[in-house]
């Protein structure tokens, strides 16, 4: 919950326009303002302050307990200009939520943490669990000191910045494992969520022995509990108070398997008990092994004193999975590519993209961004270079342009990747919805795209299309419809859509849709000269209900305003 808090008129108009911004999630303060921040501190995670910066820190001060527990604080000052995260920038997420009231509000976030500030990512903002001298590593890395990275296995970070990696000499060390170290200073451990532990408990078993038992297990193999990725069991233990306790002492979620499906992953020691209890003659070593990995911890049993054992476990270390995002770009105003594509683009620590569209974003990339590009023509070479860096274990972006699921990226790459890595879609405004919202609103009813370009598909299918398209009323919007090679293929579909549809029939013209040399013009079917578009440009045909009013391209919703005039329909 997001705590709101004002003192004045003006800090209460932008406190509700956050709160109807965030419905379920913000919760108005009312009353003295001292006891609305004593509250809020007390009940919510995060708190907005329309107060100034110096009277929230004389408030809260009293209330600090360590970083860990404090909520983030945000200041908002009178005028609604700036958001300034003031407590909690990482762990209390006041960076993030200055930013997200500043897109509410319109006001600049102003962001001070270090790491932020200068676009490194902080160790403790990495999604991982990070042990040691966080601060002395965090500071050799904003200081451009060399920080040894000493790593088990990649794994899909965001880039760090060039002076860290396994090549640098330095005291300073940052390890990535899921084996317990001894730390020194200015070293730092990250715990990736490498270990599954597979667990089999009698029923009744005690929270207790389930718990110690595990975590007897990863001391004797020199493993930590912060890299556990999850419990493991069978389908018929999924209710097992011991087990559903242990997952949640340990914070981490419990999967189960039926019981055929374990019986058929070969384990170093089956026994019958299982067998005829629960159906299966293994429970914590077939479940951690379920997914694939290393058996590290055969079965082993908990060992009470003065009564028969009641639970088993098993640990097995995964095969790290790399991760793959597939961005769309959008048309190419910056305003239109979304925020989860940022996200993912600071994300990254390789990005595989057309040299034309990584210039378009290469200011957004961490620094130490892993950069491949390459020309026009190479898509099907781009697709299996980015799924070949992340099956190394790398977080990596593919970019497009307008939805990398339309005529772009999303295919080939997804076409060549497997199972054995993890694939995250981003959509993005397609050249298609950027040129209508420009034209008006010529896809009011049915609508389809079809690219004219044969280098993909023979020309007889798009005929086929276009043939489709015209015979249904269907609205057409022609991606890639003219090139200096291919300049028979648009007056041709244009004929076949004029054997359906009037002369007058409007169509929208619009050339580098949302960047600084954008064009437009409605025309019609008739006037049309095929000689004015080119590969940049996208042309969409209304259907027979289409109109032109007032310069803008208007399909309606339905049928009913067809006989209607355009003056009638505009008034």
């Amino acid at each position: 919950m997001i705590g709101l808090i004002s003192a004045t008129a003006a800090g209460a108009v932008a406190r509700d326009r956050l709160a109807a911004a965030w419905p379920g999630r913000a919760v108005v303060y009312d009353g003295p303002v001292r006891e609305a921040v004593q509250r809020a501190f007390a009940e919510c995670e995060q708190l907005v302050c329309f107060l100034a910066t110096g009277a929230v820190v004389r408030l809260v001060a009293p209330l600090l307990v360590d970083k860990a527990a404090d909520p983030g604080v945000v200041c908002v000052d009178e005028a609604g200009r700036h958001a300034v995260a003031l407590l909690g920038g990482h762990g209390g997420g006041a960076n993030a939520l200055a930013v997200a009231v500043g897109e509410v509000l319109g006001a600049t976030p102003v962001v001070t943490t270090a790491t932020d500030a200068v676009g490194v990512p902080g160790l403790d903002m990495l999604g991982l669990p990070v042990e040691g001298d966080v601060a002395g590593v965090s500071r050799a890395m904003l200081d451009g000191a060399p920080v040894v990275l000493r790593a088990d296995a990649a794994w899909p970070l965001p880039a760090l910045p060039p002076n860290v990696g396994p090549d640098v000499a330095g005291p300073a060390v940052l390890h990535l494992t899921d084996t317990v170290l001894e730390l020194g200073p200015q070293e730092a451990v990250l715990r990736p969520a490498s270990l599954v532990v597979g667990v089999g408990a009698s029923k009744g078993a005690p929270e207790d022995e389930v718990l110690g038992l595990v975590r007897d297990a990863l001391a004797g193999a020199g493993l930590s509990p912060l890299s556990i990725a999850e419990l493991a069991t069978v389908d018929a233990k999924a209710q097992e108070p011991g087990i559903v306790a242990a997952a949640a002492r340990l914070g981490v979620p419990l999967r189960t398997y039926p019981a055929d499906a374990l019986a058929r992953i070969e384990v170093p020691h089956p026994s019958n008990a299982p067998l005829a209890a629960v159906g299966t003659p293994s429970v914590a070593e077939a479940a951690a092994l379920a997914g694939g990995g290393e058996l590290l911890v055969p079965k082993r049993k908990s060992q009470p004193e003065g009564r028969a054992a009641m639970a088993t476990c098993a640990v097995v270390r995964r095969a790290v999975r790399g991760r793959l995002a597939v961005v769309g770009l959008g048309p190419g105003a910056r305003d239109l590519l979304t925020p989860r594509a940022r996200e993912e683009l600071r994300r990254a620590s390789v990005l595989v993209g057309l040299d034309q569209y990584v210039d378009q974003i290469r200011d957004l990339l961490r620094p130490g961004t892993t950069i491949l590009e390459s020309g026009l023509g190479a898509e099907e070479e781009r697709a299996r270079t980015a799924v070949a860096e992340a099956r190394k274990g790398h977080a990596v972006a593919l970019i497009g342009s307008g939805d990398a699921g339309v005529y772009a990226m999303a295919s080939p790459a997804l076409a060549e990747a497997g199972a054995d890595i993890d694939v995250v879609g981003v959509p993005g405004v397609t050249a298609a919805l950027a040129a209508a919202a420009i034209l008006g609103a010529p896809l009011g009813h049915d609508h389809v795209s079809i690219s004219l370009s044969d280098l993909h598909t023979p020309w007889e299918v798009i005929e086929r299309r276009v043939r489709a398209a015209a015979e249904a009323d269907i609205i057409v919007t022609f991606y890639n419809p003219r090139s200096r090679g291919r300049d028979w293929q648009l007056p041709k579909a244009l004929s076949i859509l004029a054997g359906h549809r009037e002369p007058a029939t409007p169509v929208g013209v619009v050339r580098n849709a949302s960047r600084p040399d954008e064009s437009s013009r409605v025309t019609s079917l008739a006037a049309l000269d095929p000689g004015t578009v080119d590969m940049m440009t996208v042309v969409t045909v209304g259907n027979t209900a289409t109109r032109e009013i007032a310069g803008r391209m208007v399909t309606p919703r339905g049928y009913r305003w067809q006989s209607a005039t355009a003056d009638e329909a505009a008034r």
